[in-house]
């Protein structure tokens, strides 16, 4: 299996301040790859430097083409799909204006957000900021999901969520992982290992630790030792 995404001695900082120290690591064109560390070590940091959100220095590959010198909508329409961490919808605008704004392909996949969320057709002309917390994570990964991406980043997407949502969402991203590969930052252990092949461990900004995710959360030594949790508990933002 090829790697979709490389990432090389990715640096990353914000007012001034760096958040990340030197990340390197590799994503399959297949299946879904955790970021997992405690709370503050660069995870949601990591994504926005790929993003271009914020300033970085470093090597980031999406198959054989640098994005690193890109601005974030140009890596966008090179394929690399975004979910942030706090859903970020258009609050004013309706369910179908949120998603309409995220098309950029001739022919949208609603039919694949319209399987995916079944809820969300019915709330088309409802306003997305009178939406539960959980159906606007599902508009935000649809916006997503709506264009042919090359690889998806997601960032905490059961964060604050009720136990049912998140099996929701995690049943969605399953079947969206069956069509693109994603980069997934989530602190629900359970979620990813369901869903992640391997992990990313990052701590104080670098990457401290890769592997098969069973491997990880399967070894209650590691996992309290890089993550400071227990398995079956949840691991920081």
């Amino acid at each position: 299996m090829t790697d979709i995404l490389q990432v090389r001695g990715l640096r990353a900082w914000i007012s001034g301040q760096q958040v990340v120290e030197d990340v390197s690591f590799d994503v399959p064109e297949r299946g879904v790859t955790a970021i997992l560390g405690r709370n503050g070590v660069g995870k949601t940091s990591t994504l926005r430097a790929i993003m271009g959100l914020i300033s970085r220095r470093g090597e980031v590959r999406l198959g054989d083409e640098r994005i690193d010198g890109l601005l974030t909508h140009r890596i966008a329409r090179r394929g690399v799909g975004y979910v942030p961490e706090d859903r970020e919808v258009f609050a004013g605008l309706t369910v179908a204006e949120n998603l309409a704004l995220a098309e950029r392909d001739r022919s949208p996949r609603r039919e694949l957000v319209a399987e995916l969320f079944p809820d969300l057709t019915a709330r088309m002309a409802q306003r997305a900021g009178t939406l539960s917390g959980g159906q606007q994570q599902m508009v935000s990964l649809a916006r997503a999901l709506l264009n042919e991406n090359r690889v998806l980043l997601v960032d905490e997407p059961t964060k604050g969520l009720a136990p049912k949502v998140v099996d929701d969402v995690a049943a969605a991203l399953e079947r969206a992982a069956q069509t693109v590969p994603i980069v997934l930052v989530e602190q629900n252990l359970q979620v990813v290992r369901r869903l992640a092949e391997q992990a990313v461990v990052i701590a104080a900004g670098r990457v401290v630790h890769t592997g098969a995710t069973a491997d990880i959360l399967d070894d209650a030594d590691l996992t309290r030792r890089l993550l400071g949790v227990h398995a079956e508990q949840g691991a920081g933002a």
